[in-house]
């Protein structure tokens, strides 16, 4: 029997299959308030067999989105419009998921077709924040770094997205701490330069997504899983490495996280990284020695290729990119590939 469509119960939700679509910013948003572009994009993967859906990166605070075009859940006037696109992925037999992010000193860009640089504030950006008061790029505007009572608001505002998630129906909460946006920023001495609590040693480093996660625990119901996606590498000299992320999971796993979204790079823009197919798929591999549930990522485009890392047991879900841009129904086509027999919409039946 194939393992990518073997079920996986996580607490109290089971996902139809291992195929997960990894969140993706469609940056189609207007003020934080999903469209019916998101409605169709995320409607057209549940439809096609995925059996878990993450919703793009969503801003917990409107400093904290990458760009004007990206979702938000700062807002309870946020929660209508998710729990529309979380109704339709339900009723067509997939999970709904939710990214929660914020942009720290990667904020206030322009769209990516609009260029995607960062924006001042005079072009409608705003003030960006970080552990430190160290830019991306040389260019960009210097963030500024969070005192206690700015972090202290970046966990409120984590575990009020959270509660909102919970409102609008999501079933999994993603909280998103890589590819160089805040947490990530904190986690890394290639960006945290500070040299208070949140400063300095693993410990010290690791303290604000320890804080975050012990937060939105309190708001969010036992029986939902809680997922974390981490840069497993900066990919860069003296940054973040896989050796602190093996450590980083075992904490996170004692603190109640399920899974770890095994990601890297991000954080720093020279960075040297070997892309090809199943890069990542390492640190899927080691992180899972901890004894905690894994997703790799990646450059992974193939039902096979999936098949296979499930069965050498290097991952327990497998997440798609830009493959599910290209083929929304990859799911479907992909179990034929590999023998299963999985529900098809019923106005679909007839080209099953």
């Amino acid at each position: 029997m194939s393992k990518l469509f073997s079920p996986l119960t996580i607490r109290n939700i089971t996902l139809p299959n291992r195929i997960v679509m990894s969140p993706m910013c469609q940056y189609s948003a207007r003020n934080g308030f999903i469209s019916d572009w998101h409605t169709l994009h995320y409607g057209t993967r549940a439809t096609g067999g995925t059996g878990l859906i993450i919703v793009e990166a969503t801003g917990v605070s409107p400093e904290g989105r990458i760009s004007p075009g990206d979702l938000g859940i700062w807002s309870d006037d946020h929660t209508e419009g998710l729990e529309s696109v979380v109704n339709f992925i339900h009723n067509h037999g997939s999970v709904a998921a939710i990214q929660l992010a914020h942009a720290g000193r990667k904020a206030s860009c322009a769209v990516p077709h609009n260029g995607g640089r960062q924006l001042g504030i005079k072009d409608g950006g705003w003030q960006t924040l970080a552990p430190s008061a160290v830019p991306f790029f040389e260019e960009d505007c210097i963030p500024e770094s969070l005192n206690k009572e700015g972090i202290d608001k970046v966990i409120s505002d984590f575990r009020n997205a959270v509660g909102r998630a919970h409102k609008a129906g999501f079933k999994v909460v993603e909280i998103h701490s890589a590819h160089g946006y805040l947490l990530h920023q904190f986690l890394s001495p290639l960006s945290n330069k500070r040299t208070d609590e949140y400063g300095g040693s693993f410990e010290n480093r690791t303290r604000l997504i320890q804080e975050v996660v012990a937060a939105v625990k309190t708001v969010w119901p036992s029986g939902n899983p809680l997922f974390v996606r981490i840069s497993a590498t900066d990919w860069s000299e003296g940054g973040w490495n896989p050796e602190e992320s093996i450590k980083l999971a075992e904490i996170l796993k004692n603190l109640g996280v399920d899974l770890i979204d095994c990601s890297s790079g991000g954080n720093v823009p020279n960075a040297k990284i070997p892309v090809g197919p199943g890069y990542q798929v390492p640190f899927s591999k080691s992180i899972r020695s901890t004894g905690i549930l894994t997703g790799a990522v990646g450059v992974i485009t193939t039902a096979d290729e999936a098949e296979t890392i499930l069965q050498e047991e290097k991952a327990d879900l497998v997440l798609f990119g830009r493959e599910l841009l290209r083929n929304p129904y990859f799911a479907l086509h992909a179990a034929k590939k590999l023998g299963a027999d999985i529900k098809w919409p019923l106005q679909y039946l007839r080209a099953k």
